[in-house]
């Protein structure tokens, strides 16, 4: 079987008809850091336990909330805001607990071996990329995974620089696994995803954005849990490429990790991940196929969906009855946001589509396990009613700061309380300082 070093594409170009990120200059490569020794591991255990009973006391026995608890008692206006408030943050703090325990059982998926390996198909959909495009693709070809089964289809989707330039020149080096595609205009990234889905000749189909770099064990990390016939979908490990290039970066990359290795996790251990990202994803192509069309021609409020591609598929895919799962072992590094604009249009993006994708998801989880739709439903009214909820208590907290100044100091003692908690999670994963940007990022 053939195998690259450190290049690998083709040069059988097919033209065709019908997110943008730039590369960031100067970008420093980070790679994720190495789990903590298992004694180190278990002290961080001990102070999440810690934490978690500290917060359930200062919760329950009021001495943190005073003031609400006083507010509750009071004028009958307030009694309309606090009440609801407490009960949503007990919620909060039940919900907390059920994740703690659900992470700590979260295993990640064997992976698969080279001679077992199924077919695979990797689409890289690109759009004024530029030269960032080369080391996704280099990424891709040098990975393990037996050539004989792998082929990588990178579409370039009308792009306006010099992106199809550096696709056909890395490709070259390539010759029997890539196969360039072009748009003569730019079609989107649900169209680019299309156009490679619809030529996918691998059992499994895993996408990767063009901004995006992978390790060499992914792609073998990636098939593992499709032993399994249940699971249709499974997410990859997204972490930042980039997180030397500033404070934004860096505290992306630690909500990135928490996302991921928290969340995602979670997730994983009741079959419901929500969403399965777009830089790096794998999806069961029998799946795919049935639900194309839909997944192509998805409107919403009479408009075609243009945007959140990768949430709308796992709601699919999650539709049809599959298990969508997260693997920890296989790693992703991406260019994120270095400027406050771009974070806000990154941001702004995501919330488009997750209102309408958390609209479908009210439909769709019915059809979930009894166990999974116990804790998704938890999950989705307590993590839908934070920001409603969480602004009007911030409201009457400056409200009633005027009574007692004590309430913005005590709201800000349980907002670092829950922010080191949280990087308790990531210290267990982590080696690394960047967990006071995570606590930044909190406030």
């Amino acid at each position: 079987m053939k195998m690259y070093q450190v290049d690998v594409l083709s040069d059988n170009q097919e033209d065709i008809s019908g997110g943008e990120v730039a590369s960031a200059p100067g970008v420093k490569e980070s790679a994720t850091a190495e789990p903590r020794s298992d004694i180190t591991g278990w002290v961080f255990r001990v102070l999440i336990i810690i934490g978690l009973a500290l917060v359930v006391y200062t919760t329950f026995t009021g001495r943190l909330f005073q003031p609400l608890f006083q507010a509750a008692k009071a004028a009958h206006w307030s009694k309309l805001v606090v009440r609801p408030s407490l009960w949503w943050g007990i919620m909060g703090i039940v919900l907390l607990v059920i994740r703690s325990i659900a992470w700590v059982r979260y295993r990640p998926f064997p992976s698969a071996d080279m001679a077992d390996a199924p077919s695979l198909t990797v689409i890289i959909p690109a759009y004024n990329e530029g030269p960032m495009v080369r080391k996704s693709i280099d990424s891709v070809a040098a990975a393990f995974y037996p050539h004989d089964r792998l082929e990588i289809f990178v579409v370039d989707d009308g792009s306006k620089d010099d992106t199809w330039f550096h696709i056909q020149a890395v490709a070259q080096n390539y010759p029997d696994i890539v196969t360039p595609l072009k748009f003569s205009v730019n079609q989107g990234k649900r169209a680019a995803l299309e156009a490679g889905f619809r030529r996918a000749r691998g059992d499994i189909v895993v996408t990767i954005d063009s901004d995006s770099v992978i390790g060499r064990d992914t792609l073998l990390a990636m098939v593992g849990p499709f032993r399994d016939p249940k699971v249709g979908a499974v997410a990859g490990k997204v972490i930042a490429y980039n997180r030397d290039q500033g404070i934004i970066p860096k505290m992306l990359h630690v909500r990135y990790v928490l996302s991921f290795d928290f969340l995602r996790a979670v997730q994983s251990t009741y079959g419901t991940v929500y969403c399965c990202p777009g830089a790096l994803a794998g999806y069961r192509r029998s799946v795919v196929c049935e639900v194309l069309d839909q997944w192509v021609g998805q409107t919403f409020l009479g408009r075609q969906c243009t945007y959140g591609e990768d949430r709308a598929l796992t709601n699919y895919i999650l539709d049809r009855g599959y298990n969508t799962v997260y693997q920890r072992s296989a790693v992703v590094r991406t260019i994120v946001p270095w400027t406050y604009r771009k974070l806000c249009k990154m941001y702004l993006r995501w919330d488009r589509s997750y209102v309408r994708e958390e609209i479908r998801l009210t439909r769709i989880i019915w059809k979930r396990p009894p166990h999974a739709l116990a804790i998704a439903l938890l999950d989705k009214f307590v993590t839908n009613l934070r920001y409603p909820i969480g602004y009007v208590s911030l409201g009457l907290l400056v409200i009633l700061s005027f009574h007692d100044p004590m309430t913005i100091v005590r709201f800000l003692f349980a907002m670092g309380m829950m922010s080191f908690l949280n990087m308790f999670y990531y210290l267990l994963r982590e080696k690394s300082w960047d967990f006071l940007f995570g606590i930044c990022y909190a406030y």
